[in-house]
């Protein structure tokens, strides 16, 4: 949640015009950023993550600090290590005829 003693809060509707356009010059729409409060977005790493926000009254306020976390937290890293390449397929069929043999041994 946002620290409104630090952050400086801003309604979801300002903070969308703060986000550069998106498809065919589209502005990002405030229920987009409703969205990204309430149900998230998935991150490079598969897992949720969700715009930083508070309700005060009956209006939703985040701050530029929170969308540059969010966006942050979305971006992957690209000068992290490189994802593994995938296993070939005869790689994969070994794999499971040793797992078979194991479980075989182990009378499972």
């Amino acid at each position: 949640m946002i620290d409104l003693t630090v952050e400086d809060p801003i309604p979801l509707a300002a903070a969308a015009k703060l986000l550069p356009p998106g498809r065919n010059g589209r502005r990002c729409h405030m229920s987009t950023l409703l969205r990204w409060v309430l149900n998230g977005a998935k991150g490079p790493d598969g897992a949720v993550v969700r715009l930083e926000a508070c309700r005060v009254g009956s209006r939703w306020l985040t701050s530029k600090q929170a969308l540059q976390r969010f966006a942050t937290r979305l971006t992957p890293q690209v000068d992290a290590e490189p994802a593994p390449a995938p296993r070939t397929a005869s790689r994969r069929q070994r794999a499971a005829e040793r797992a078979a043999a194991e479980l075989d041994k182990l009378g499972i």
